[in-house]
């Protein structure tokens, strides 16, 4: 097959913390990694905007932070930018990447229905952590949305990407920046150590405040709210402003990231439990095993003596922070087993316990 490659000339940054300045970047259009041998390019790291700008309206790939987790973002107006994210994440094209706008007044140009509800919930949440599944305008290419005639739309929370948004001059499509059913990155560093130099920029914008993925709501032909995705904003949050509780995902609805039954998975197999249940779960696992538990449920975990312990707070929105962050630190001893203990459903609890449980879900033959 063959494959095009195409360069990128990049001016230098003028951040002083910018660790690594690019002269020329050159990735494959369709395909990754890079034209085999081209080790010429260091990965760069950096918190200018501006550079991060520059590469993504020239057709460059950029991991930018958000308030839920990074993400490997590339301009729609760029399909083979786009083209280019799948690739670097493994990712089926037929799982669409949600669109990150700079604006809430941008939303009816990507959006080509918007029921009241969908309106009341971007002028409450918008910048935050919610995506909304509408129906998608010609402004969106089918590649961004896997062929699908849906869209999923949100303005994330942080001054630095809304600043590159603004700059490069079209919405950008971003996943995680991580490879496909991974655990999520919360940390420049992250990226760097999943992706390497597989992408032309990372944006460093510190931790993620939040630390788990959007909430994703989808609005049915009817304008009825659909909860398909628990995450960085409580589902009370949501039903709050509508005026009624939001339904379950059905089977029309529209395709939505990070719904797999397994996703976020770490190396080492993960089993979820109730509080309750450690004590025979710890019973019955052999081998180096590591757990992850809210403060409330380590006195339990003592007696059996884990090779690693790792002890969050009881309150769920710190829970969430750390949440990958923690996963990926078990991960890393090489233990066989990560037992996570749930934590309560109330808040983001929902959302911990949402992506737990994907981590503990078998894995299918092709992420293993």
């Amino acid at each position: 097959m063959h494959t095009e490659y195409f360069s990128i000339t990049i001016r230098a940054p003028t951040a002083a913390t910018d660790r690594v300045v690019p002269r020329e970047i050159a990735a494959p259009a369709l395909a990754c990694p890079r034209a085999p041998g081209d080790t010429s390019d260091l990965m760069p790291i950096g918190t200018d905007a501006t550079t991060a700008s520059d590469i993504l309206a020239a057709g460059g790939v950029v991991a930018i932070p958000t308030e839920t987790v990074y993400g490997l973002a590339a301009s729609i107006a760029h399909p083979e930018a786009v083209a280019r994210v799948f690739a670097i994440k493994g990712r089926p094209l037929g799982h669409p990447l949600i669109v990150h706008l700079a604006r809430r007044a941008d939303l009816p140009r990507y959006a080509s229905v918007i029921p009241a509800g969908a309106q009341r919930l971007a002028d409450a949440f918008w910048p935050g952590p919610l995506t909304m599944i509408l129906p998608r305008t010609d402004a969106v290419p089918e590649l961004v949305t896997g062929g699908a005639a849906t869209v999923g739309l949100r303005m994330p929370d942080h001054p630095l990407t809304l600043d590159v948004i603004a700059r490069t001059g079209a919405p950008i499509a971003a996943p995680s920046a991580n490879r496909f059913g991974s655990v999520s990155p919360t940390t420049a560093a992250h990226v760097a150590a999943d992706l390497g130099d597989d992408v032309d920029y990372i944006l460093d914008g510190g931790p993620c405040n939040i630390g788990v993925e959007s909430t994703i709501v989808e609005f049915a032909d009817a304008g009825n709210a659909r909860l398909l995705r628990p995450g960085g904003l409580a589902e009370s949050d949501l039903q709050a402003v509508l005026g009624a509780p939001l339904g379950a995902a059905a089977a029309d609805s529209a395709p939505a990231p990070g719904t797999l039954a397994s996703h976020y998975a770490t190396r080492a197999q993960v089993i979820a439990c109730q509080p309750r249940d450690l004590h025979a779960v710890l019973t019955r696992t052999h081998g180096p095993v590591a757990v992850l538990t809210p403060h409330s449920s380590a006195g339990a975990v003592a007696a059996f003596a884990p090779a690693h312990t790792c002890v969050v707070a009881d309150d769920n929105l710190a829970f969430a922070r750390e949440l990958y962050a923690r996963l990926r630190e078990l991960d890393a001893t090489g233990v066989n087993t990560i037992v996570a203990v749930l934590p309560s459903p109330s808040g983001l609890g929902a959302a911990i316990i949402d992506r737990l449980l994907r981590a503990a879900s078998p894995r299918p033959r092709e992420m293993t």
